[in-house]
């Protein structure tokens, strides 16, 4: 499909800078088949049924950007986007063009690395002087949130250690976090519970891949980032017996959907990089919660498969009207497949 058939205009002042607080004040447009209905974040447990299942990303956003100097005291930036293990990450690094495979980098926190290899695209392989716990503190330590150009500029802060870190994360791996879980708070699930409402868990570490533009004319030529992901064996039984399967932010959609799509919904362990647009075939998420997404990305094209081009368009067009916030930190809808 022709990507200019996903644009559509959003005025820069409705990118979210910062997060709604208490986190479920967020607004929720509510997208039905007999029409839009704006409602808020801590409404959404009247809107689900009981037995309804959903499903949250439990990825963690490590603190992979990381400030510099080069041997001859030259600034570099690098921005982490893949674990190869053994203390070797594929990064995203400037001045691109100068950096020397061999070249020796030292960044903030005491990391050391040695630039590996160069890639094409701009990317490099960073082999690091640590791993495993010690690696993660000096991370912890010297590394920045990696905050979307979007929101400030990419700079973050000390408030983004908190905000941009959702209420189930807890495993180590993200550059971007499963934005729609950043609206629940404890209260928000203690009365989806009450509500009848189950809850499960799924792993996808979200690359660096979801910042980047669809460049391309046509969709066919976009190349979609590889991630990696986890469904545990009490996730695919808690879909079997659902009554409703209820992804919780666009990663989640993306994992299950990748599984079902090689056979029966079961435990599974792998990479995927699934590029859903108009004419997908859904086999297991029945209703998505997700922010609001910027024009001509894979992550609008994909909202337009699930709840159809048409649809999603008026939905976004009375968004912009109504002036809900978008993106990271913005406001959330709640679509039918």
């Amino acid at each position: 499909m022709r990507v200019d058939l996903f644009d559509f205009e959003l005025p820069q002042d409705l990118i979210a800078q910062r997060p709604a607080s208490p986190r479920d004040a967020a607004r929720l447009l509510d997208v039905t088949p007999d029409g839009l209905h704006d409602r808020g974040v801590r409404d959404l447990p009247g809107l689900l049924r009981r037995g309804d299942l959903l499903v949250f990303n439990d990825t963690r956003v490590i603190p992979a950007r990381l400030l510099g100097t080069r041997p001859g005291g030259g600034k570099v930036e690098a921005l982490l986007i893949r674990d190869f293990g053994h203390g070797r990450w594929l990064a995203f690094a400037r001045p691109a063009k100068r950096l020397r495979i061999g070249e020796a980098l030292t960044f903030a926190g005491g990391l050391g690395s040695t630039i590996e290899a160069k890639n094409d695209d701009g990317s490099v392989v960073l082999a690091f002087d640590r791993t495993g716990p010690e690696f993660v503190t000096a991370l912890e330590r010297g590394g920045a949130v990696p905050l979307p150009p979007y929101i400030r500029g990419g700079t973050a802060d000390a408030q983004d250690r908190t905000d941009y870190q959702t209420l189930f994360a807890k495993h180590d791996g993200s550059v971007a976090a499963p934005t729609a879980g950043l609206h629940f708070t404890p209260a928000l699930m203690a009365a989806l519970a009450d509500a009848g409402v189950a809850t499960a868990g799924v792993t996808l570490h979200v690359g660096a891949g979801t910042f980047q533009p669809v460049r391309t004319l046509d969709t066919d030529q976009h190349v979609m980032h590889a991630e990696w992901g986890e469904v545990p064996q009490a996730t695919a039984d808690a879909i079997a017996t659902a009554g409703r399967v209820v992804s919780i932010g666009t990663t989640s959609l993306r994992l299950l959907e990748s599984v079902a799509h090689t056979g029966p919904m079961r435990a599974w362990t792998g990479e995927t990089d699934i590029f859903i647009t108009p004419g997908f075939q859904f086999r297991v998420v029945d209703l998505l919660l997700t922010n609001f997404h910027l024009p001509r990305s894979t992550l609008f094209m994909l909202v337009a498969a699930f709840a159809g081009l048409d649809r999603i368009k008026a939905a976004y067009a009375h968004a912009v009207g109504e002036r809900y916030r978008f993106y990271s930190y913005g406001d959330c809808c709640l679509l039918r497949r």
